[in-house]
Parts: C-alpha cells; structure tokens; sequence
C-alpha cells in the first residue's frame, strides 16, 4: 500500500513527519498526504473518513492550512455511531471556532444529539456546544442544556453546567432562566457536579444582580454549612490531596462566599466564623492549603468590615513573605497591595519583611516589593525606609536601579520634611545611582537649592567634595557643575557654613579644575559639557584670578566639530574679550525658582489658570520671554496672571495678522455687537466649540473619562469635544463669539446681588462619578458682589484609598481664579473623611455672564494614575 494513500493509518505519517531531516521534507510529507486526503473527500470516501479527519488534525496542530476538511466534520457528526461522532466532534472543536459561518450547518445535529438516548453522546454534544458555541446557537440550544442540568447521570449535570457558563456569557439575557437550576446544583453530594455549580453560580453573580440578590437570600447559609462541613470532614482518599480534603472545592466555595459577602452585611456576618475557623485551621505547610488560605484573605477583605478577620489576614499574607516559594511570596505583596487600602497599619507591622523583598533575587518580586514599600511610605516613617532603600541601591542589581531609584526620589520629594533632609538624601542617590536619575528629579533638586538660600555653601561644598569621589555620575557632576557656576565664590569663601560640615579648603583653581575636568570627560554627553561651558563662563567673572585660564579653555572649543559647543565657545569668548562692562550683569546668579510652578508642571497642571498663595510671582527680566504651556493656553490668555483685556483688543491685531476684513457677528441684542470679530476669526482658525447653525438649542453630555497624560493643556483639549464630562451643557446658537470659543459656557442675564452680608446661596454637586463626589458651598464678602468665595469639599465613594489626590480648575478670560492649598492630598475609602479646599472666583461681567468652570481632579488608585474632568456651569443664577 502507498504509504501516502488516503488508507495509511496515522501513526505511518505520525511517523513520516518525524523522519523528515529539515522543514522542506516535512512540507512535502504534508502535501502528499493533503493531496490523498482531498481526493478522498471529493470521492466521498465513507471507510476513511474518520481516519482522514484524525491526519488532519494532526496536520492542523503542525500549523498547516487544514480548512478543506470542516465540512469532513460535520458528516461525522451526522453519522450515526458513536465512534464517527466522537472524531467529528473531536475535529469540530479544533478546526472551527466561533467565528466559522460552517458553525450554522452543525446547529441542528448538536440539538438532535442532546436529546439522544445515549449519555456518551450528549456528553460530545455537550463538550462541543460549551468549547465553541457561538451566541446564535446559545439561543437556540439553551432550553436543551437547561434540561440536562437535571439529568439523571452525574456527568452530564456536570458538562451541562459547564456549557451553561459558556451560554450566560455569550447571551447574559438568559442568566434568569438558570437560576434556579444553579441554586439546586448547590445541593449536589457528587463534588464534580457541586464545583461546577459553584462556579456557574459565580458567573451568575457576576452577570446578573438579580441572581446575586436570589443566591444571597437562599444559599448564603447553605453555602457556609458545606463549607464548614469540608473543612472539618475526615479523610477521604478519592478527594484528599496533601491531606485537605478537596481544595478545588473549598477555593471554588470561598469565591462564591466573597461575591456575596461584598456590600451586603448580613451575608458577611453569617460567613465570618467560618472565615475565621480557615483561616486558623487550615494547614500552611502544603500548597494546597496556602491556596486555600489565600482565598481566605481575599474573601475576608471583600467582605464588609470585621477588624479583628482583617488583622488576621494580613498576618497570613505576612507569613507567606517569609515562605521560600517565589510564587506564594509574589501574590502575598499583591494581596498587600490591595490591603494597604482597608488596613494600612496592620500592613505597616509587616515592613521589615516587605523591605527584605526588594533585596530578593528574583525581579518579579523586587519590583512588586518597591511598589508596595512606595505605597507605605508616610510622613512618620519617610527617614528610617528611605535609609534602607538608599543602603540596599548600592548592592542593587544594575537593571533593577532604575526602578528602586525613581520610586526614592519620588519618597524623598513627596514626604520630606526639611529641605536639608531631601538635599542630603538626593545627593545620597546621585552618588550612588545618578546615571539612573531622571531629568526631572534633578531639576526638581535644583529648584529646591535655589529656594534654601541658608543651604546654597552646604551644598556647593557637598557637590564638590561628591564629585572628586564618583566622578563617573553624570548627573552628579551636571548639579554639581550648576552650583559651582553660580555659588563657586561661596565654595571658596567657605560662606554659610553649617556646623555638621567639616572644614574644607577650597582655592578658585580648585573649582575650575573640576569643571574643566569634567568639561573634557569623553564619557559626559553634549548637555553636561554645554553645562561646564556656562559655568566656566560664571566663573570667570566671580574669579578674576582664572580669568585669563578659563578664557584659554573657551577659546580651544571655537573650532570645535560639535557646533552647539563651537557656538557656545564663540559667543562666551566674545562676553569676555569685548563686553567686559556688562559680562558681570549678564553672569549673576540665577533668580529664585519657583516651587510651585514648578510642582505644577511636573503634575501636568495649568499653572496660567490657577494661582496658589504658595506661589510668589517672578517678575521676569526684559529679553526673556515667558515659557507657554501651548499654543491653545497662550491663545485663551491662560498663562497670564494679570487682568483680563478688554475683547476688542486683539481684533485690528488678527486683521492685520490675517490680512482679511473682519467685520461683527449680527446677534439678537445690541449689546451682544459689543465683542469683536476676532474672536470669530480664532474659530474659524481653530475650528473649535462652534455650534450648530440652527435654533433650537442643543445639549452634550458628558462623562468623566480616566485618561494617563500630563499636557498642561488636557485641561482645555476637549472643550469641542462631543463627549465629555459628567455635567450636562446647554448652548444656543445666539450665543456670543468667546461662548463658542470656550464650547458653551453660557451667558444670563444681569441679576441683582444682595449687598450686606449677603443671602445664603445653596450647595451644589459640582461633579459626581463613581469614585468621587464634589460639593461647592458658596459665600460672598460683604460690599463686593464680583467676588465669590467656593469651599469645594471632596468626598470618595469607591471602597480603595485614593492618594496624590490633586485638583486644579481652568476659568474663561473674564474671570479670575484664586485656588488655596487643600487640606490634604489621601482620601478615605467609604466617603469617611473628605479634603477640603476653597476657591476665590472674581467675575470682571458681573451681572452680564455666569460663572462657569473646567475642573480636572487626579490621583492615584491602586498606584495607578487616574484623571477625571468636568465642566461645572450649574452654579446659582444669584452668583
């Protein structure tokens, strides 16, 4: 016989394949044996039907094209004995999916097998309909499986629940109709029917709030009996795995008791001896029982409030950061994480243990440790884990010092509670690991020395004595190099010395010797040795004795081949050779940073809209121009503290920009043909927040959206946006130009205020979303009606501790927003505490345009960012 021929048996080409020396033979092996196998098919051979189909799966698992023989399947699948059935089915299951339109014809042959007479059979059809059931054939073989979930064999119970989970989530509408044959599966002696049950009732739960209502009402207390009764039953060989009997079952039990317990008291109350008793009793030793005792932790902190079980808990997670499986060590500081939110003080008693993870060899567990260590950091204990984590980056492996490095220089700047403190500790990392540091946590370094004016020698002196001994830190040497520039006199002089320092004798050559060294460093990028460059010119004036020598260095760079260098070293060299009156003006420190600002920006913020008292504002020297968040911040005028301009003032400039003719809008009023046309013409070139031409008034919803971005200009971004916010916003079409400019923040007519101490105005929910709720409470001074003072209390309503809780707010042009620091920056889950903060709005049209705003409020869940935004134009008619 051929041993290619469509009659070879499978092992034969089994074993042909694995002859094959290289992939051509086994391709040309395949292509034989397809060719047999489709002359087979097209002369309708019945002998070897099913034992081409089995070739062609075997073929398919290859990765070779195998689709000739879908329709092989389905005349198995219609033939009538069992053998054929179960190679079509087989065949059905791993050549088709879901998606195959073939899937159609086989519909009615799963339906006739189901109601066979032989359970064999039904169990095929079962195992079919549960792996690829599409959503068509759920809804037209659902009243057969339901049938079956009563049969009078086990095993097809058991596969009938099975495919019942693939039918609920494929059509959800038909969860109410296994409900009750779900609730009944509970009661089950077998234990593979039981577990299936028990997880075709969680799915339901998942899917169907009615069905977690029914199950919480009936089968909580039944639940817990057969929970209860498994924990204490004796031995049971045909169940019994490391000595627990039938840890499937337990974990299965557990989840269904968590999806139960959570929100809903009763229900929690009825589990929690039972929570306890596992808890307590089960055995660590095993696997099995530490992945019981994990369910354990996860239902008892979903479960409403016990704090004696939490406690528990979280000393079970911290026995298994002791255990030697990396595994059971991974999942406790997941569990941790997630527990930190409920309990963070019984987590708190476990940090010596979690410090020792980020020492661990394997990464995985090192990079979850430093997440979990950065989420236990507070204000009382920032010094001594800071310490640790700044011990342990000298011996850290080279891949993971990025990481451990960003999440300290993250600790040091969020919880420090000195300057000198960050300052020491910053200067700490860059010795240690600056080539990891990023650029802006040493800007933010820089920032804060500007602003210590005690500590401006200290540091210089720091930096200098850090360099000569780890030279080879880029980063170090980049702040050092900037505070030699500009507080090297100070170096020498050895001016504001602390008493903790130690004496240091430091000549000016000194000084211009690490500059220059680091200056010609082959190992320093272009940046460092711009940064040398700009500091050997300060130098020059604050040391006239080095003049003549920096000079010599600045003039070999003005054949440089790097032109940025080259240009620097012309331009330098010019300062000092020609412009000696002005060289020491042009070289002064540098003025005060602002810390705020700076935050701000680091935060994505829009500094321009929202002023803080923190904040001084600096006035800039003539020459400098004013750094823009962007284009669409700068056009709105939200970078500008100062008073808003009246509209008219940029029109003849855009006209004369634009080189067109502008002329007024006609609108309804009068006084609507005050504002300018230039306006318009933004529009147009912007294409932004222009409303429908008709005029009947149209309304947008919007919906809070968690979006990851840090643009100052975020804020704004979606102001022509047709979905957006939580807070419904009406315009017209006769609304004025800077309406359209800013999508719809409505105008009203005047309204007189009440002078005196003023009417009591009420509260209003700002914004609301599934996590946060936002009340404004309004007050006014009295004699001043253009000034409206807003207390915003904030309030969680999500169950995980939100943290880095930031808010900030944009206003239109002809309004001015004053935002004081809140009250703080974590808020408790279960809406158990609140941040408070208040804000001062100054109208500029009282009585002409209402108030409206653009708020955007981040944090962090979970140490995951999240941002939500909303536009607030519902503030009272009176205001």
């Amino acid at each position: 016989m051929n041993p290619f021929s469509s009659g070879s048996r499978l092992r034969d080409m089994i074993r042909a394949i694995r002859a094959s020396k290289t992939a051509a033979e086994e391709r040309a092996v395949v292509r034989k044996e397809c060719a047999a196998i489709r002359a087979a098919i097209s002369e309708n051979d019945q002998d070897y039907r099913h034992r081409n189909l089995a070739k062609l799966m075997f073929i398919h698992m290859l990765g070779h094209p195998t689709h000739f023989g879908q329709m092989e399947c389905l005349k198995l699948i219609a033939s009538p004995g069992l053998p054929g059935k179960r190679i079509g089915y087989l065949g059905l299951m791993l050549l088709l999916d879901e998606r195959q339109e073939v899937l159609m014809l086989v519909t009615n042959s799963i339906k006739q097998d189901l109601n066979h007479t032989n359970q064999y059979i039904v169990g095929l059809a079962l195992c079919a309909l549960g792996n690829i059931g599409s959503a068509e054939m759920a809804r037209d073989l659902a009243p057969e499986v339901e049938r079956l979930l009563k049969f009078r064999d086990p095993n097809i119970r058991k596969k009938a629940a099975l495919c019942s989970i693939r039918i609920i989530k494929k059509v959800p509408d038909l969860a109410e109709n296994f409900i009750n044959p779900a609730a009944a599966l509970l009661s089950e002696k077998h234990h593979g029917v039981l577990i299936t049950g028990v997880q075709l009732c969680i799915d339901l739960c998942k899917i169907s709030t009615e069905a977690l209502e029914y199950f919480r009402k009936k089968c909580t207390d039944g639940l817990v009996k057969l929970a209860r009764d498994l924990a204490n039953s004796p031995y049971a060989p045909e169940y019994d795995i490391s000595g627990i009997i039938d840890p499937f079952l337990q974990i299965r039990l557990l989840r269904l008791l968590r999806a139960l317990g959570q929100d809903d008291t009763d229900a929690s109350d009825a589990m929690n001896d039972l929570l306890a008793q596992v808890a307590t009793k089960t055995e660590s030793n095993k696997n099995a029982g530490n992945a019981i005792l994990y369910e354990c932790v996860a239902a008892i902190m979903s479960v409403e409030d016990n704090g004696g079980l939490r406690v528990l808990a979280i000393n079970i997670l911290g026995r298994f950061l002791s255990n030697r499986d990396n595994n059971i060590r991974y999942v406790a500081l997941n569990m941790l994480m997630k527990a930190l939110a409920v309990d963070n003080q019984a987590v708190q008693r476990h940090r010596a243990t979690i410090l020792e993870c980020v020492k661990d060899s394997d990464p995985s567990i090192r990079k979850r440790a430093v997440e979990l260590v950065y989420l236990l950091v507070n204000e009382s204990n920032v010094k001594p884990m800071t310490k640790e984590l700044i011990e342990y980056l000298e011996a850290s492996d080279p891949e993971f010092r990025g990481d451990l490095t960003a999440k300290i220089c993250s600790i040091v700047e969020k919880f420090s509670p000195e300057k000198i403190w960050y300052i020491d500790q910053m200067f700490k990392v860059l010795s240690e690991a600056g080539n990891d540091v990023k650029d802006e946590a040493w800007h933010s370094l820089i920032v804060v020395i500007t602003n210590a004016s005690n500590l401006h020698g200290y540091a210089v002196r720091y930096l200098y004595r850090a360099v000569q001994a780890v030279g080879e830190q880029e980063t170090l040497v980049r702040v050092a190099v900037w505070c030699i520039g500009e507080y090297g006199d100070m170096l020498v002089n050895n001016a504001g010395r602390l008493d903790i320092e130690e004496p240091l004798t430091v000549t000016e050559s000194d000084a211009v010797d690490v500059v220059e060294a680091s200056f010609k460093s082959d190992s320093f990028d272009l940046t460092t040795r711009a940064m040398c460059l700009i500091a050997l010119l300060k130098l020059s004036s604050r040391f006239p004795s080095c003049s003549e020598r920096i000079s010599s260095i600045i003039v070999q760079n003005k054949g440089s081949f790097v032109l940025e260098l080259q240009q620097r070293a012309i331009e330098f060299n010019s300062i000092i050779e020609r412009h000696q009156n002005i060289s020491s003006s042009l070289v002064e420190r540098m003025p005060v940073l602002d810390e705020a600002t700076h935050s701000g920006r680091k935060a994505g913020s829009v500094p321009a809209a929202v002023s803080t008292s923190q904040g001084v504002s600096v006035n800039l020297p003539n020459g400098v121009a004013k750094p823009s968040a962007a284009p669409l911040v700068d056009l709105l005028d939200l970078s500008s503290d100062d008073a808003p301009a009246p509209s008219s003032s940029g029109g003849d400039f855009l006209q004369d920009l634009l080189g067109v003719d502008l002329v007024p809008v006609s609108s309804q009023s009068g006084t609507n043909q005050a504002h300018t046309s230039g306006t318009d013409a933004l529009l147009d070139l912007l294409s932004i927040g222009t409303p429908p031409a008709n005029s009947s008034p149209s309304t947008t919803q919007m919906s809070p959206s968690n979006v990851d971005t840090k643009s100052p200009v975020d804020l704004l971004d979606r102001l022509s946006s047709p979905s957006a916010p939580s807070v419904e916003v009406s315009t017209t079409a006769g609304s004025s130009p800077m309406l359209d400019l800013l999508n719809g923040f409505p105008s009203s007519p005047p309204i007189a205020v009440t002078e005196g101490n003023g009417p009591a105005y009420p509260s209003i929910v700002a914004f609301e979303s599934s996590s946060l709720k936002l009340i404004f409470n309004f007050s006014k001074q009295p004699g001043d009606p253009q000034t409206t003072l807003i207390e915003a209390s904030f309030t969680n309503k999500s169950q995980e501790v939100l943290t880095n809780f930031i808010f900030q707010a944009a206003v239109p042009k002809f309004l001015q927003l004053h935002l004081d620091p809140a009250s703080g920056n974590m808020l408790p889950a279960n809406s158990n505490g609140s941040i408070k903060q208040k804000l001062k709005l100054t109208n500029s049209q009282h009585g002409k345009k209402s108030l409206v705003m653009r708020i955007r409020i981040a944090y962090k869940v979970n140490n995951k960012d999240v941002l939500e935004q909303g536009q607030v134009n519902k503030f009272p008619r009176e205001l």
